[in-house]
């Protein structure tokens, strides 16, 4: 079944209540997949120059601050680490590419969930209402996130396997829905260089946007392709630095609302995790038609 959110402020005063109010969206779908959750935030870009990643760690005892060290011994500068649970945020001196080689490579023991320079994913297997006070969502601001509550049906219950999943630069994805052809086309991303973590059809979602934006397109575009190049039935909901679209297979079996005021866009598989937001009765509210993009952000693309 799995579950999304998605929502974009537009005022000062819901930025800083982002986390606060995606925190309630994603209780109202944990019912929707009780297996894991996960979020992506849009906030605090980093300096020009700079770049933001996000690192998972299995371990009791990550050692943050001794990377942070090493981090900034290596590329000039660093951040502190600001950690949340099992996860923690770098602010880095360097290009986010220079900065992912990097890390794979000196610490494979570590998970990169994100890089870019605002996005910041938190994501662990469990129950969503759990993971919400764990990682303490509530504090977090912003001006735009997505969330994901899953149920797994083709793949492990890991912390790696939850969504949102992000395969390109201040770019995610979170999925509900089903890839029939994602085995066949993720070797013919992995030939292209996509690199991918796990076996799950939704990480291969995320890949083939990262490749076909990577070839030139426009989110519009490349999502529009999914459309010829990707089987089965989905809903996605994609993250970007300027805000988030929305695109539903040509069947659009899977369920889907989305809503707006002046003050917020959302989405979500039901309306009951949009109803939970500030003036929801007075949004104008609509199912997003099949095969069509939905867009909002300061380089909006269809509304």
């Amino acid at each position: 079944m799995c579950g999304i959110a998605g929502l974009y402020t537009k005022s000062d005063t819901l930025r800083e209540q982002l986390g606060s109010l995606l925190a309630d969206m994603l209780e109202q779908l944990s019912d929707r997949g009780p297996d894991s959750a996960g979020v992506a935030f849009y906030r605090d870009p980093a300096p020009e120059g700079w770049c933001k990643v996000s690192l998972h760690s299995p371990s009791a005892t990550p050692g943050w601050e001794a990377l942070s060290a090493e981090l900034a011994q290596q590329f000039g500068d660093a951040s502190d680490p600001r950690v949340r649970a099992t996860h923690a945020v770098f602010e880095i001196a360097a290009e986010a590419d220079a900065a992912q080689a990097w890390l794979l490579e000196r610490h494979p023991e570590l998970t990169l969930m994100s890089a870019g320079r605002s996005i910041e994913i938190y994501k662990e297997a469990g129950l969503p209402t759990r993971f919400v006070e764990r990682f303490g969502l509530a504090e977090i601001g912003g001006t735009h996130a997505l969330g994901h509550t899953r149920m797994a049906t083709e793949s492990r219950v890991t912390t790696e396997h939850s969504h949102p999943f992000s395969t390109g630069l201040d770019l995610c994805l979170v999925h509900n829905g089903s890839l029939s052809n994602h085995n066949r086309l993720r070797r013919a991303l992995e030939r292209e260089g996509i690199r991918f973590r796990t076996d799950c059809d939704s990480e291969v979602a995320a890949g083939y946007l990262t490749w076909r934006l990577g070839q030139g397109a426009s989110l519009e575009q490349a999502l529009e392709s999914c459309l010829d190049d990707l089987d089965g039935f989905y809903t996605f909901a994609v993250g970007t630095a300027d805000g988030f679209a929305v695109l539903r297979d040509p069947i659009a079996c899977k369920p889907a609302v989305m809503a707006e005021t002046d003050e917020w866009v959302a989405m979500a598989s039901e309306y009951r995790a949009i109803a939970v937001l500030p003036g929801a009765e007075d949004a104008v509210t609509w199912e997003p038609a099949p095969g069509h993009v939905y867009s909002w952000g300061t380089a909006s693309l269809v509304a």
